[in-house]
């Protein structure tokens, strides 16, 4: 565990020091900036605009830094060889691994706090009152984020940059409609449709079950027990991928 750990801070270190995640937090910080703008010009409550879009760029930053920092995870350290000096010590592949995962999950937990404060920070201004109920949407955004970034291991253990970002954006945008899917599904007469269709909904991860935005900025009540069931699925699906990801790569052929 000791080594999990030290390849975890390793990684949270050079992740911190990497330009791209300076970018991407720009941009997120500059979305939620962008969200006071928005807010004056649109009719109805300024405050819920607000919130409701400084949740979604706190969501829209941590899945892009995961996918673009997680995706060349493994393929920077193959390309500067260093992978071959970390292997060639006692450690496991599966350990350097999850010490990658646990670093970068530290670097994206920096973003959504940091982006959190922001955000926090606007409805103060406004409403002179700490949003706690935010909390409720936040923490749910941070869990479907690391559901990303397992997706961005697994496909970094045995493929190109390029292809692991299409392949886990593609999972992060599928995953947010196929309840939608299967039920337009159902309503068809193609058979194939919807075979693939409740294919899509039982594989893929359902991450709607994560997306409690409308109903915070809206007040709606939201069940303790909904909440926890949502967490569970979540963290048991992200371990779920990081499994399937630790044997890809332990069968990789390294030369």
């Amino acid at each position: 565990m000791n080594k999990v750990l030290a390849i975890g801070l390793n990684t949270f270190k050079e992740s911190i020091r990497d330009r791209i995640f300076y970018s991407l937090l720009f941009f997120a910080v500059i979305l939620v900036f962008f969200s006071i703008v928005l807010g004056k010009l649109t009719i109805g409550d300024p405050m819920k605009i607000i919130k409701d879009f400084g949740l979604g760029a706190i969501s829209i930053g941590g899945t892009l830094i995961a996918i673009f920092v997680g995706i060349g995870m493994v393929y920077k350290e193959m390309e500067k060889r260093t992978i071959y000096i970390i292997l060639s010590k006692p450690l496991a592949r599966w350990q350097f691994l999850l010490g990658k995962y646990l670093g970068l999950s530290l670097t994206i937990l920096v973003e959504v706090a940091v982006m959190t404060i922001l955000l926090f920070s606007l409805c103060v201004a406004y409403e002179q009152a700490l949003p706690w109920i935010l909390l409720t949407a936040i923490g749910p955004i941070y869990i479907e984020i690391l559901i990303i970034l397992a997706f961005a291991v697994f496909f970094s253990a045995f493929s190109s940059p390029f292809l692991s970002g299409m392949f886990t954006l593609a999972i992060f945008i599928i995953g947010h409609f196929t309840q939608d899917l299967r039920l337009l599904a159902k309503g068809s007469q193609d058979t194939v449709f919807k075979a693939l269709a409740d294919g899509a909904y039982y594989i893929l991860p359902n991450l709607e079950r994560l997306n409690y935005k409308t109903r915070v900025v809206h007040d709606l009540a939201i069940p303790v027990q909904e909440l926890g069931l949502s967490f569970v699925y979540a963290l048991c699906y992200a371990a779920l991928i990081l499994t399937a990801a630790v044997f890809v790569f332990e069968r990789r052929d390294i030369p």
